[in-house]
């Protein structure tokens, strides 16, 4: 039991750590430049750790369970999947796509309608997501909570921390597989390790976005230009490091050559 406990607390802590590589927080800091809500900021955290959870189980399970190997041209395209990401995150940064997606795509924007529910009648009306968009209160539908939780975001900036996320499980998934095998034997405690794992992740990261907002949240308003200048040098870090991983994977480890080598890590 004890060393159950300890592995479990283990795959938490290394989890948490794993969120604060150099591309997942440079990836979240272009993504949550112009939220000026901690809670908006932390949803955004814990909707790249659900897809970095999600790519990270699937393909690690995979590998443990099925004993995939994954040969190293594959491996090196997954990793530069990743430069390539932040190369596009960085240019919409820089060319204020981001800022246009964001603000046409904001609650109260996106009007819809859907079934409702109240006990056994349903019916159809259209609604947004913005406070006070509803035909009727929040807590007499069914998807009540998930419009109090993420109506506030808007479906852009749902969707892309967990694209985001799910690229980033997809070029580490491997190398946490592969190290998990080497200190758990057994299949089933294996996968459940990358799901705690991955639940150290979501915490880590929520955290991270958190604190990235934070300036920009409390002194947004005494300095005007802070959320400009923030979104500007979080575009050029992240179109350089992003680059800067192309340039790595493509022609140093040699995906683009004939003889590629790769080490997952």
């Amino acid at each position: 039991m004890v060393t159950l406990l300890a592995i479990i607390a283990l795959g938490f802590f290394l989890g948490m750590r794993h969120a604060t590589d150099p591309d997942h927080v440079i990836a979240v800091s272009a993504i949550v430049t112009r939220e000026r809500s901690l809670r908006n900021a932390s949803l955004i955290g814990i909707l790249w750790g659900l897809g970095h959870t999600f790519t990270i189980v699937m393909v690690g399970a995979a590998i443990i369970l099925f004993s995939v190997v994954i040969p190293p041209r594959l491996g090196l395209a997954m990793e530069l999947s990743v430069g390539l990401m932040l190369v596009l995150l960085g240019l919409m940064n820089l060319s204020g796509f981001t800022r246009w997606m964001t603000e046409n795509l904001t609650p109260g924007g996106l009007i819809h309608s859907h079934p409702h529910a109240h006990g056994d009648y349903v019916h159809n009306h259209p609604h947004g997501h913005a406070p006070g968009a509803h035909g009727h209160p929040d807590d007499q539908t069914p998807q009540g909570w998930l419009d109090r939780t993420f109506g506030g975001l808007g479906l852009y900036q749902a969707v892309r921390p967990l694209i985001v996320g799910v690229v980033h499980g997809l070029a580490g998934s491997a190398a946490v597989a592969l190290l998990v095998l080497t200190t758990i034997r057994n299949p089933v405690w294996a996968v459940a390790y990358l799901l705690v794992f991955g639940v150290g992740t979501i915490a880590g990261m929520m955290l991270i976005t958190a604190a990235i907002a934070a300036p920009l949240v409390f002194g947004g308003d005494r300095f005007g230009g802070l959320t400009c200048y923030f979104a500007t040098a979080s575009g050029l870090v992240s179109l350089g490091f992003g680059l800067f991983l192309v340039y790595q994977i493509g022609f140093v480890q040699g995906l683009f050559s004939a003889h590629p080598h790769w080490t997952p890590r």
